[in-house]
């Protein structure tokens, strides 16, 4: 907080007013993030299309993309997240809200009679966020070294072949 403060030229306190704990700060920070790039908007437009499976491969392309510009804080709060409880709770705020958003496709595929056989909503929504999470993006763009457009396409795909019957 201290380090804030100063970034912002006010003193700690003010920034206590502001946020009552390193948790709010960072939840605040990320959901700025959010606004900026108008995600919940984008992610709603897809999940809204008729199309169940195209619902599903517009919402993990417009998470994707997200991923892509939100990189290097969502990184260091997902390294942060294991030994600051502030972090995980900005972590999991956000993270939370993703798999929402995965719930709500996969239930859409399962009502249409779109989803594996096999498989529950629950379970295909958190194998799709899995699948498409910031460790999993980056190890392909930047330990791999492949385009973030290339990503998008092939781990859409993948995940449709994962969760549903083809």
């Amino acid at each position: 907080m201290a380090d804030v403060a100063r970034a912002a030229g006010v003193s700690r306190q003010a920034v206590y007013l502001h946020f009552s704990s390193r948790a709010s700060l960072f939840v605040a920070v990320v959901r700025h993030m959010d606004e900026q790039e108008d995600i919940r908007r984008r992610c709603e437009r897809a999940l809204g299309n008729d199309d169940p499976v195209e619902a599903l491969r517009a919402f993990v392309i417009a998470w994707l993309r997200f991923a892509a510009k939100i990189h290097p804080v969502a990184s260091a709060l997902l390294a942060a997240r294991r030994d600051d409880p502030d972090a995980m709770t900005a972590w999991n705020d956000r993270m939370g809200e993703l798999r929402v958003g995965f719930r709500h496709a996969a239930q859409r595929l399962a009502t249409a009679g779109h989803l594996r056989p096999g498989l529950d909503p629950d379970t295909a929504a958190d194998l799709a966020w899995a699948m498409t999470s910031i460790p999993v993006w980056e190890q392909l763009t930047i330990d791999c070294g492949r385009p973030a457009a290339e990503v998008q396409q092939r781990l859409s795909a993948t995940v449709i072949s994962a969760v549903t019957n083809g």
